[in-house]
């Protein structure tokens, strides 16, 4: 369960009192606040009618014109909320309260209730098509930052899946990499590869070949050059820095006579 949230329908005369279930899926209307003359004293009885109600969060009705400008009464509202805000340690935000209070009639005079009887609740009412629209506002930020998050997570998986590669080594053993990087070094391209084999640890080793041969048959060989290899390996710690991937060019670490990341020799890595 979480923190329930309030809501307050500020009017000059009463304020209409809304608060959440615990799972913060729909709003209850509650009693309507009557204002006194004390603008500070009223402030005061709205946060203990929350800390009553044990609310993580305060929401306002923001009172807008029909085209979202803000009218004398928004100032009225946004002043007390600032002394609202001072008698308690909940956030206090805002929600656009625009058709709340027609709407709230409508309930009531569906429902056959006089007019009489309608200010001893309109204004809660009121209040609790508040705190829906902001239930409803915030449930479609979350589903959209959750959509977001799984988009993101399927397109580095996605990301990932094209860079694997096979590389096959002169005893036909298999061994599967990820492609990290190929660069242009000295009228030369090289490649750079990391171990995806499951069930290893992973490591920050990097192995790098040379691509050789014509468009179409090109091969991958090992770099026999020791200070060769250092400076492709040099080389591409420069590229990566400039794409901003300092820290992970930095961490990598060519293995020159135990073999790459994924468990073979140098020399007998040869293209798939």
């Amino acid at each position: 369960m979480e923190k329930r949230i309030v809501a307050f329908d500020i009017g000059d005369k009463r304020i209409g009192v809304a608060a959440s279930d615990p799972f913060n899926t729909y709003a209850l209307p509650g009693q309507t606040y009557f204002r006194t003359k004390n603008a500070e004293e009223d402030a005061k009885a709205l946060a203990r009618i929350a800390a009553e109600k044990g609310a993580g969060l305060i929401v306002c009705g923001l009172p807008l014109n029909a085209d979202g400008s803000e009218s004398e009464q928004t100032g009225k509202v946004r002043r007390f909320a600032a002394l609202l805000a001072a008698c308690t340690p909940l956030p206090v935000v805002f929600e656009d309260e625009r058709c709340t209070t027609t709407e709230a009639e409508g309930v009531l005079i569906a429902g056959g209730v006089r007019r009489e009887k309608r200010k001893e609740s309109i204004d809660s009412i009121a209040a609790s098509y508040i705190l829906e629209g902001y239930l409803n506002k915030t449930k479609k930020e979350r589903t959209m930052s959750e959509e977001k998050k799984l988009h993101e997570a399927e397109c580095d998986c996605e990301e990932e899946e094209s860079n694997l590669v096979e590389l096959i080594d002169d005893e036909s053993k298999t061994h599967k990499c990820y492609h990290i990087g190929t660069i242009e070094y000295k009228d030369g391209w090289y490649a750079f590869f990391q171990s995806a084999e499951e069930g290893e640890e992973e490591s920050d080793e990097v192995t790098i070949l040379q691509i050789v041969g014509d468009e179409g048959s090109e091969e991958l060989v090992p770099v026999e050059d020791e200070k060769l290899l250092d400076e492709v390996f040099d080389e591409f710690c420069r590229v990566m820095e400039e794409d901003d991937d300092a820290d992970e060019a930095a961490s990598l670490d060519t293995d020159y006579e135990e073999g790459c990341g994924c468990g073979c020799k140098h020399h007998d890595h040869k293209k798939r």
